[in-house]
């Protein structure tokens, strides 16, 4: 059984497309002038960090997709954040392997000061000994860095003693580069195809599979 558990945010613990779209929808009209018929288009900008997204996606330039991500915050601080909702089966299963003894952190791309918000506004914040996420100035935003701040905070447990636990093929590779294996669940927003083709240790397809995986002997 792994001692220490790193779990992703989006797409892992909480549905957010929702707030995320939108707000990225807000950011492409009113700094680069897009217009976006169909919101689920956007869902491939939840799990990367958002200047690669708005680079990849919209082949904007690096400036203006910083000025995107600005703009996304300006919204999603505001209201994006609490347009989300947590996967059915989620506090059950944080509350199992934090009963367990299991030390829990989350390691997400989204700025810590709004993940802090999110799982502090779903009551989830009792299960994590620590909270990770990027940095607003963009000294963290990838996610293998995120990773390594976060295995700092725990004071650099061994791989052997630690498992990632996400929905996007990022959280697989960043995983990775850290020596750690990582178990993708299938009820985010990553496909089967993605995590197994990164490099997922193991697959799970709920919550409860979740945990019944990580806490087997």
């Amino acid at each position: 059984m792994y001692q220490y558990l790193l779990f992703d945010l989006d797409g892992t613990l909480t549905d957010s497309q929702e707030g995320i779209t939108r707000s990225v929808d807000y950011a492409l009209r009113t700094v680069a002038g897009i217009e976006t018929a169909d919101l689920s288009t956007l869902t491939p900008y939840i799990g990367p960090p958002l200047v690669d997204g708005f680079m990849d996606n919209h082949h904007l330039d690096h400036d203006t997709a910083v000025r995107c991500t600005s703009a996304y915050r300006e919204r999603y601080r505001e209201v994006g954040l609490f347009e989300n909702r947590v996967y059915d089966g989620i506090p059950e299963a944080l509350e199992r392997l934090h009963r367990a003894g299991c030390k829990l952190a989350l390691a997400t791309s989204k700025p810590e000061t709004f993940a802090v918000r999110i799982l502090d506004h779903f009551g989830l914040t009792q299960y994590f000994d620590v909270i990770c996420g990027a940095t607003m100035d963009g000294r963290i935003s990838q996610k293998d860095e995120v990773v390594s701040e976060t295995l700092r905070r725990l004071v650099n447990p061994t791989p052997e003693q630690t498992i990632m636990i996400g929905d996007r093929l990022h959280d697989v590779l960043g995983a990775k580069k850290h020596g750690l294996k990582c178990l993708g669940v299938l009820f985010g927003f990553g496909s089967e195809d993605e995590l197994r083709e990164a490099g997922a240790y193991a697959l799970a397809e709920s919550p409860r599979a979740m945990a019944d995986w990580l806490l087997a002997p």
